[in-house]
């Protein structure tokens, strides 16, 4: 994926660029958090690759218009996931690689949510946490499939830490095709149009698929518990901690089926290449002070404001950092990965739907750029009739020296 996307976007795709970005609150505010509050490594690369990208320190290169002599700098971008200006392609790519798995079937949407008291145990031991609430969700909807339909079910799980205040709220997107494949694969056996499981026991199920996961972390000596955690490392208080949660109702919430299969791909490209917040949510940065939009789930979805202190604002994104190389988007049952190809192609075939999806071809970046603006990239912004083209390349300012630090 060509680098320096949105740097080299001409003025007209800038226009609706926010004013406040993550990025700022980080060069202006990093410094003083990070003397008051030690990180791991992770959360220092993350910082940086925010504060840098999209800048001269990650170099790039000059653009000349062949008719005025317009001329721009493109700078290239960190390409971490956790930024909030390097995923609309990589989204708009995945998508675009999605496309050739969708069913001409139903399709639901459930999430599982973990209960708040998990988090501080969670945010000790996320790696762990984690993985626990995939495995937990996944053979939880395989049981119920193989049980309720008399198959293999396919779905893909997409992870998320947070809620719109930007505090920990661990929770699975589940987008799940409405049937299962039998599993001798010689039929399609649709679910219910408009119901799939009960929730209430969905939910139960889970909870006991969890908890005894946790319990066997914990009887193996893998859990970590610091701080507020610390008295949990006690096996009386931590099995004390395990009824506390047993004894709660663990939230599964399963939305209206999507309106046909052409809605799939919209409404799950709002849960992929996202992390914690985005920067056109942020409306001002003052006094130390950041002032962002959110959604208030409790209330109808109306949109308010929150103002935090800059630390706290950081701290609270800093919550929402992946263990390094973790996978936050799964794919289940029959859309596993290993024979995910094969067992599409004998779904469509069962649906009497046997044509061939065309293969997706590699689009560049001025392609998917046009498709998802209407703009093209090449086009000079200031005569709109010369074309763009590279006269320089700008190296990294990293390589020239290591320890500089961009701050514009």
């Amino acid at each position: 994926m060509i680098a320096a996307v949105k740097a080299s976007l001409p003025k007209e795709a800038s226009r609706n660029k926010p004013h406040w970005e993550v990025a700022d609150i980080f060069r202006l505010h990093g410094h003083g958090y990070l003397s008051n509050n030690p990180l791991p490594l992770a959360h220092l690369k993350v910082m940086h690759l925010i504060e840098v990208c999209r800048t001269v320190y990650l170099g790039g290169h000059v653009e000349r218009c062949d008719s005025c002599g317009y001329e721009r700098h493109a700078y290239n971008s960190c390409r971490n996931r956790h930024c909030p200006k390097c995923q609309t392609l990589t989204k708009a790519k995945w998508l675009e690689d999605r496309k050739s798995e969708i069913l001409p079937a139903g399709y639901f949407h459930t999430v599982f949510t973990l209960p708040h008291e998990i988090n501080s145990v969670a945010l000790c031991n996320q790696k762990i946490v984690f993985d626990i609430l995939f495995k937990a969700v996944s053979e939880t909807l395989l049981e119920f499939g193989r049980n309720n339909l008399g198959g293999n079910m396919g779905f893909l799980a997409i992870l998320h830490t947070w809620d719109q205040t930007l505090l920990c709220h661990i929770h699975l997107h589940c987008i799940i095709a409405g049937g299962a494949l039998s599993f001798d694969k010689a039929a399609w056996i649709p679910a219910r149009e408009n119901y799939l499981f009960s929730v209430k026991a969905l939910s139960q199920v889970f909870r006991g698929k969890f908890l005894d996961y946790l319990k066997h972390e914990f009887t193996t000596g893998e859990l970590v518990f610091a701080g507020k955690t610390s008295p949990l490392a006690d096996e009386k208080e931590f099995l004390q901690f395990i009824k506390m949660l047993k004894q709660k109702d663990w939230v599964v919430y399963c939305k209206k089926p999507f309106a046909g299969p052409e809605k799939v791909l919209d409404y799950i490209g709002r849960y992929t290449h996202r992390v914690a917040i985005s920067n056109n949510r942020i409306g001002n940065v003052e006094n130390s002070m950041v002032t962002f939009t959110y959604r208030d789930r409790k209330n109808a979805d109306v949109r308010k404001t929150m103002t935090l202190k800059a630390e706290e604002f950081i701290r609270r994104f800093l919550l929402h950092v992946l263990p390094q190389g973790f996978v936050r988007i799964r794919h289940f049952g029959f859309l596993a990965n290993r024979y995910k190809k094969d067992n599409i192609h004998r779904c469509r075939e069962l649906m009497g739907h046997s044509q061939n999806i065309p293969a997706n071809t590699e689009k560049s970046t001025q392609e998917m750029m046009m498709e998802l603006t209407g703009i093209d990239i090449t086009i000079c912004p200031c005569c709109k009739e010369g074309t763009m083209r590279v006269i320089e390349i700008l190296s990294p300012l990293w390589k020239l020296n290591p320890h500089y630090m961009d701050s514009s």
